[in-house]
C-alpha cells in the first residue's frame, strides 16, 4: 500500500473516530441539567445526598447553581437553567403566570429559626419571631440579613414588616446586610455574637457553631415550602426538557420523596416532603 492510501485510510478512521466522540460528547451533553437551586439545599447537604440517587435512577447529571432564590429565578427568567428549585412562593408563582416556568410543584418543607448567642441578650427566647424581632431591634443589637433576594430574605423582610419595622434605620446600627449565602451569614452571627434568621437544615450541617443557639421557634409563620419547576421551553427553546421533567417527576415520585425524608443528620430529619402532583 502506498504511503499517500495509508495515509488516506489513517485520516479516514481518524475522522470516524473523531464523529463517534463527537456523538457521544453530544449524548453526554444532552443527558445532564443545570438546576438553579438555594445555597440552603446545596449548604445543608440534601444535593450531595439527592443526586446520586437521581442520577442511578434516571443516567443525567445534574449541575447545582446555588443562588439566593431571587437569582436562581433570574437565571430561569434568562434561561440559563433548565429547572428552579427554590423557596420563596410568591415569587414562585409569579415566574410561571409570566410564562417563564411551566408548572409550579411543591417538593417539601422545613422551617426557619432565629439563631442567636445562647446567653439571649435582647431576651428573644420563644416561640413568637415578630415579638422577637421586635426585641432584637429596641435593644440595637447585632443581626445578620442575608440581604441578597433569596427565599430566607424575603420571608425575613415579611417578619420585620408584620413588626411594623421596614426602616433600616429602626432597626438599628446592630442591622447588617451580608448580601450573602446562609453559610457565610451563619459563619457572620458566629463571629459577631449576631442574631440571624436561618432555615433549619443549614444550621444542622453548620459547623461552626461558638455559643450560638436555636432561640425563637416553633412559630407557624416560620414554616419553609419549597418548590421545583421546568424552565418554560416557549421562552427558552434551549431548554432540556425531557431531561429537566425526568428531575422533576422524580423529585416529587414516591421514590423521590422517600429519599428526601431519609436524609438525616445524626437522628434529625432536615426536610420533609410534602409533594403536589
Amino acid at each position: 500500500m502506498s504511503i499517500y492510501h495509508q495515509f488516506k485510510r489513517l485520516s479516514s478512521v481518524i475522522t470516524a473516530s473523531a464523529a463517534i466522540n463527537f456523538v457521544v460528547f453530544l449524548h453526554a451533553s444532552a443527558q445532564s441539567i443545570v438546576v438553579a437551586s438555594t445555597t440552603s439545599t446545596e449548604q445543608s447537604g440534601l444535593f450531595s445526598y439527592l443526586l446520586p440517587e437521581f442520577k442511578k435512577a434516571s443516567g443525567i447529571d445534574v449541575k447545582v447553581v446555588a443562588l439566593g432564590t431571587g437569582q436562581a429565578l433570574d437565571m430561569g427568567r434568562r434561561g440559563d437553567a433548565d429547572v428552579l428549585f427554590v423557596h420563596d412562593q410568591v415569587a414562585e408563582e409569579k415566574i410561571v403566570a409570566d410564562g417563564f416556568a411551566v408548572k409550579r410543584y411543591a417538593v417539601m418543607y422545613n422551617d426557619f429559626v432565629l439563631i442567636g448567642p445562647a446567653a439571649d441578650p435582647a431576651k428573644v427566647k420563644g416561640k413568637d419571631i415578630v415579638e422577637a424581632l421586635k426585641k432584637v431591634a429596641a435593644s440595637n443589637i447585632n443581626f445578620i440579613s442575608r440581604g441578597d433576594k433569596s427565599g430566607t430574605h424575603a420571608a425575613e423582610l415579611r417578619y420585620w414588616k408584620t413588626a411594623t419595622i421596614e426602616n433600616k434605620a429602626v432597626m438599628g446600627t446592630g442591622y447588617k446586610e451580608c448580601g450573602c449565602g446562609m453559610g457565610p451569614a451563619l459563619n457572620m452571627a458566629s463571629s459577631l455574637g449576631a442574631y440571624v434568621l436561618a432555615d433549619r437544615g443549614t444550621w444542622l450541617s453548620f459547623k461552626n457553631r461558638a455559643d450560638l443557639a436555636i432561640l425563637v421557634e416553633g412559630d407557624n409563620r416560620l414554616f419553609n415550602q419549597y418548590g421545583v419547576m421546568l424552565v418554560n421551553p416557549a421562552k427558552h427553546p434551549q431548554t432540556k426538557v425531557v431531561e429537566g421533567q425526568k428531575f422533576v417527576d422524580w423529585v416529587v415520585s414516591n421514590a423521590g420523596q422517600a429519599a428526601i425524608a431519609s436524609y438525616k443528620i445524626g437522628s434529625e430529619q432536615l426536610f420533609f416532603p410534602n409533594a403536589t402532583k
